[in-house]
């Protein structure tokens, strides 16, 4: 689909049912993968062919809202490959909320942290190496819900709409420098948890994770070399 031969892909929540979608995607199109997880031995277990492979990394475990861990692992990636040219920022992750009025700043914090603090951390931990070399691309994860708010997700909604306003304002900054920054907007994603908390929902018109991965393929590429700050809907027919 996109030759990515030498491209090192730094790939965040790479053990989550998007992130996996998205390393199996940038593998089979020759990328270098930099993989990242949280939880120690996830990618291990879930990666055994990568453990020891030269020309790709398991980072873990990397707590995205620790800078120091953060910066560790994007020296490590230059340490190994030289070079940065892909951010696909997989992680983050829905909470169900409470009515605006009952929400509790914990959980108001733990979304914003989630999802977009994540974004900001690892966003700045690649943008200098990009700048540098003159040329990258930032992928993050919004959702549909950062588009229009909805009962009982007031935080889950704040804080993907943060990760598009993210998105413009990097892309802004960085255009001219060779970076290309856009997000993805994917409606409901079909994974077992999904399906589990929603039983009678239609889950064929949910969006397929293999789905978005093809799009973060294309912004990941040559081809996307004039979308700069876009956030494109991926909703499959839902």
């Amino acid at each position: 689909m996109f030759d990515l031969t030498d491209r090192t892909v730094i790939v965040t929540g790479a053990a989550g049912n998007l992130g996996r979608a998205v390393a199996q995607a940038f593998r089979s199109e020759g990328a270098r993968l930099v993989l990242v997880d949280r939880v120690p031995g996830r990618l291990q277990d879930l990666y055994p062919d990568l453990v020891d492979a030269p020309d790709h990394y398991l980072a873990t475990p990397v707590d995205l809202l620790d800078t120091d861990a953060v910066g560790k692992m994007v020296r490590e990636t230059l340490a190994r490959f030289g070079r940065i040219d892909v951010l696909a920022n997989t992680a983050g992750g829905y909470r169900a909320g409470s009515p605006v009025h009952e929400t509790a700043l914990d959980a108001w914090d733990f979304m914003l942290d989630l999802n977009a603090r994540t974004a900001l951390i690892v966003s700045q931990a690649v943008i200098p190496i990009m700048i540098e070399q003159g040329q990258g691309k930032i992928i993050h994860v919004a959702s549909r819900a950062a588009l229009q708010g909805g009962s009982r997700m007031v935080a889950y909604s704040v804080a993907k709409s943060a990760v598009v306003r993210l998105t413009e304002s990097a892309s802004a900054e960085l255009k001219r420098k060779g970076i290309n920054v856009n997000c993805i907007v994917p409606g409901t994603i079909d994974t077992p948890q999904n399906r589990e908390a929603m039983p009678d929902a239609d889950h064929s018109r949910w969006v397929q994770p293999e789905a978005i991965a093809d799009v973060m393929l294309f912004l990941a590429s040559d081809a996307s070399r004039a979308i700069h700050g876009a956030a494109i809907p991926v909703y499959g027919t839902g």
